[in-house]
């Protein structure tokens, strides 16, 4: 994917090699353009107008060129009488900044600018794809009871601009999907959606990341950087697999939800925030608190609203519903005929209890499409009949008995625990005892560790 452009417009010669410090770490590229020759420059995030000492001048600049491409002008001089800057925004600009003194205001407006043209970009790519509409839950299929009680309780929620979210469930159940349909849908909508995955952090930069940092507030800190707090200014961030935070990180998470305020590492001063934060996990965090790795007060303050988003194998049909979308959304991807469902391909899709839940079920379509003649889907490529662990998937006959389908989804998922019971019990939601019942059926023998697995 091709970096944004911050595209900078010099009518004098001040600030020097600021406007490169600005771009530092933000992914995007540099383009001096002549303050004649601006036009419609593909992928600008922003334009910044240097105007020091020139701030007539960039007052005929904006007149002569409003806003080009529909993009942010964020006017940079060093008059920091009020006067100028309501002249500036008069005349078309966003926003005016009289430095030094609003250097960090003007960094926070850079960051906000290139994530916005990050979420457009995104939002284009999906309608490219033939991707849904979001924003309405259209981008989330399926009928079944259970998906539309959570659906409901988010539509309501997401009418309010602030609030806390937990959405709760097993890994590839949709959690970001929801957050993201949430945010696009409500007040906050226009503004950035910032997504961390919060175990990908490493320990020592969490913080710092969360709440960004200072000059000199450690040993490779060589410029300030504002945290993905700063970033999500005004819109949502989403902190999924919230439970891995270090105990420590989240009594300052607690204390920014409680007081809408943040301090960077090294820093000695609080900035305000306007963010609204949706979390997901899917671990107990009850239980996490009762355990001691996870604060009782932050489960209370993150679960003001929470969604429990059911497993695919608990939501019926969906399956196929979701199945179909998918091929659309894919065979436009990859440019190929989208194939037709067929019985036995449903029936097949409805056997499986997709541990993995919609992201296993995606990655099986997609290794359905490309390994299938064009236009057609075979049948041993859709559902996984093995894995490095041994078989998968136990053979079932169609149309087979329940009793058979629920004994292959234990053998599935107890192989892909590698034995262990105690785990695939719960991630089946049975209990220990019931799992064994069914493995241990004449039907479907299957050798348990001799040692004990819990």
């Amino acid at each position: 994917m091709q970096q944004p452009v911050i595209v900078v417009v010099r009518l004098s010669a001040s600030f020097g090699d600021l406007w490169r410090q600005l771009a530092e770490g933000l992914g995007a590229e540099l383009q001096d353009v002549a303050p004649g020759d601006i036009g419609a420059i593909p992928r600008t995030a922003a334009v910044l107008l240097g105007a020091g000492g020139a701030e007539r001048e960039a007052l005929d600049w904006l007149e002569q060129h409003a806003n080009p491409g529909d993009v942010p002008v964020l006017v940079v001089g060093a008059d920091p009488g009020r006067r100028v800057a309501a002249q500036a925004v008069a005349h078309g600009a966003n926003d005016y900044f009289a430095l030094p003194e609003d250097v960090e205001l003007l960094r926070n407006a850079v960051v906000a600018a290139v994530a916005r043209h990050g979420e457009t970009a995104r939002r284009a790519r999906a309608d490219d794809v033939g991707e849904p509409a979001r924003g309405d839950f259209a981008a989330i299929a399926g009928e079944s009871p259970a998906l539309k009680t959570v659906l409901q309780r988010a539509a309501r929620f997401m009418r309010h601009a602030h609030g806390t979210g937990l959405i709760v469930g097993d890994t590839g159940t949709g959690k970001e999907l929801l957050a993201r349909a949430i945010h696009e849908g409500g007040p906050r909508g226009s503004a950035p959606f910032v997504p961390v995955n919060c175990s990908a952090l490493p320990r020592e930069l969490i913080e710092s990341e969360l709440f960004g940092h200072e000059k000199g507030a450690f040993t490779d800190a060589h410029a300030a950087k504002p945290g993905l707090f700063e970033v999500a200014e005004g819109g949502t961030l989403f902190l999924d697999e919230v439970a891995t935070l270090p105990l420590d990180v989240q009594g300052k998470l607690l204390r920014v939800l409680e007081d809408h305020e943040i301090r960077r590492v090294g820093g000695t001063r609080t900035r305000r925030v306007d963010v609204r934060v949706i979390a997901a996990t899917n671990e107990d965090l009850e239980a996490a608190a009762q355990r001691g790795t996870f604060r009782h007060d932050l489960y209370f303050r993150l679960g003001v609203v929470t969604f429990v988003l059911p497993p695919l194998r608990e939501r019926g049909d969906d399956v196929t519903t979701i199945a179909e979308r998918l091929l659309e959304t894919l065979g436009a991807f990859h440019r190929l005929p989208v194939p037709r469902l067929h019985a036995e391909a449903r029936r097949a899709l409805l056997s499986y209890a997709w541990p993995g839940n919609v992201r296993e079920l995606k990655n099986a379509l997609e290794r359905a499409l490309l390994l299938s003649p064009p236009g057609q889907l075979t049948l041993a490529e859709l559902v996984p009949t093995t894995a490095p662990g041994g078989d998968l998937r136990s053979p079932v006959a169609f149309p087979a008995p329940l009793s058979v389908v629920m004994r292959s989804a234990a053998q599935n998922m107890l192989t892909l625990c590698g034995g262990n019971v105690s785990e695939a019990a719960r991630r089946l939601r049975v209990s220990r005892r019931r799992l064994r019942r069914l493995i241990q059926k004449p039907e479907a023998q299957v050798g348990l560790p001799g040692h004990g697995s819990n």
